[in-house]
């Protein structure tokens, strides 16, 4: 039943994109995809029903546009309010777009008795074209691993999903002062890349599957953050050419090089970045690393784990 005066609430956080596994022809699929969800930073927004149409507050153009595409898919009559409260930082490859897009898809269902559906929405909104983990991590937190998409015009399957362990810290480095590619800028890259050698989309799923995962499981974050940084080394090689170098932005490329110097483990950066990250265990080791991070033009956070699903509250 549809309430007059409900308010829903809903929370997503950040996710890292830890790397792709095969961006060549593959076995009939192509990219699959590891990500773990961060507690922070935060979209948060608001929905009601309204006199008028209203969207306000940040990214409200891009939240406009997936609101009437959500309204027209469902067929709901009536208008509703929009405040998006707060943003994941765009074009910094924590995944803000998906975020928003489930986000806005949650708020609405939940205020019009649906049930969830994410997968549906992200398809609805042209989210998950290439990766699968925004939607997964929305659903449940934790860390994700996708199956890379086939012939089907869905999103990519989930494979696994693990909790991280709660001591784990992530020093999360963002360089406002650039953004990593996107839309149309990305699909080009994509285009213009050469195929992954067989070989090193071997390498990366063994890393994944032998190392990343076993390691998780084990509370293991030396042997983690050293399967984690290499994958991280083969795919900043191969983007190389569409980003400047191994990491899009230079200064979070130096922190990285004093995080490595310091001790920390897992080291990279999600998707096209320029947001950079590295792994520590405990508080104190997390805020040591911080402070080696740091640097003018750098906006550094310490991260815990997100091991439950995107928050959504009707009140």
């Amino acid at each position: 039943m549809i309430v007059p005066g409900t308010i829903v609430r809903v929370a997503a956080t950040a996710r890292l994109h830890l790397g792709f596994f095969d961006l060549g022809a593959g076995p009939g699929r192509r990219f699959g995809s590891l990500g773990l969800a961060l507690d922070r930073p935060a979209t948060r927004l608001t929905i009601a029903f309204a006199d008028h149409p209203i969207v306000d507050g940040e990214e409200c153009e891009r939240a406009r546009r997936y609101l009437m595409t959500l309204v027209a898919a469902h067929g709901f009559s009536g208008h509703h309010a929009l405040t998006v409260r707060e943003a994941i930082p765009s074009h910094a490859g924590l995944g803000s777009g998906t975020q928003l897009a489930l986000a806005i898809g949650a708020g609405l269902r939940a205020l019009h008795g649906l049930p969830a559906d994410p997968r549906r929405d992200a398809a609805l909104l042209g989210r998950g074209a290439r990766s699968g983990i925004g939607i997964a991590l929305f659903q449940a937190g934790g860390l994700a691993v996708d199956g890379g998409r086939g012939h089907a015009e869905q999103p990519p399957p989930l494979l696994a999903r693990l909790c991280v362990p709660e001591d784990w810290r992530v020093i999360l480095m963002l360089d406002r002062a650039r953004a990593g590619l996107s839309g149309a800028g990305e699909t080009a890259a994509f285009a213009a890349l050469p195929a992954m050698a067989e070989g090193v989309s071997a390498t990366l799923c063994r890393l994944a599957l032998m190392a990343v995962l076993p390691a998780l499981v084990e509370d293991d974050l030396a042997a983690f953050g050293a399967a984690i940084t290499r994958m991280q080394e083969i795919l900043g090689d191969h983007f190389a050419p569409a980003q400047g170098g191994r990491f899009t932005s230079k200064a979070v490329a130096a922190a990285l090089e004093r995080l490595a110097e310091a001790g920390a483990v897992g080291l990279g950066q999600s998707s096209w970045g320029p947001s950079g990250f590295a792994f520590a265990r405990g508080d104190q080791e997390a805020a040591r690393l911080a402070a080696r991070a740091a640097a003018p033009g750098l906006e550094i956070h310490v991260c815990r784990p997100r091991n439950h699903a995107a928050l959504s509250v009707a009140a």
